[in-house]
């Protein structure tokens, strides 16, 4: 049987095959996964991406599985308590962050309807579609990564620098980041 040919980056690890193969780059709509995406990118931040993905079931837990409304409303004795949970990255400025991104989140909803309608507007609601032969051709950011970035951090956001935004925007389909070699490049 012969085998698709995979971005380099997933190779070798099943759980990181089966994200590449299943949600890397899918375009996503839903204000709901727009935010676990940006949780789980902000946890990330200074860590291996495959870190937080054998964490993810612990975060979903942890963090009421992403309802940015919970979120928005923690107290103290909730934050204490993510702080001591083994199962996900014990980082009080990220944990802190995580309620801070999620009232932020709200007020955009609030602004524009919603966060799918805010974050896809940088795009004019679609996907760029890169042109990668190999990972080293991928940047970490980009120009439109940095002005998402900027407005993010306007807006209130922490822990989404530029290379934590386009982190986002590649693994919520804002742009197709798989090498053009990838089965998946046409698929997305």
């Amino acid at each position: 049987m012969k085998t698709k040919h995979k971005c380099h980056w997933c190779v070798g690890d099943e759980l990181y095959e089966a994200y590449h193969d299943e949600e890397w780059g899918n375009p996503v709509y839903e204000d709901e996964t727009l935010f676990e995406f940006l949780i789980l990118e902000t946890f990330q931040a200074g860590l291996s991406w495959i870190t937080v993905l054998r964490k993810r079931e612990n975060f979903r837990k942890a963090f009421d599985h992403f309802d940015y409304k919970k979120i928005a409303n923690y107290k103290q004795d909730k934050i204490d308590s993510l702080l001591l949970d083994s199962g996900i990255i014990r980082n009080k400025l990220k944990v802190n962050a995580t309620v801070t991104n999620a009232q932020a989140f709200i007020k955009i909803q609030e602004e524009f309807g919603s966060f799918s309608k805010y974050i896809w507007g940088f795009v004019d609601g679609k996907p760029i579609k890169n042109a990668f032969k190999t990972l080293k051709d991928v940047p970490a950011n980009t120009p439109l990564s940095d002005t998402i970035s900027k407005d993010l951090k306007k807006r209130g956001f922490k822990f989404v620098g530029t290379t934590v935004v386009y982190a986002h925007m590649q693994a919520t389909g804002m742009v197709n980041d798989h090498e053009v070699s990838c089965f998946r490049y046409e698929q997305v």
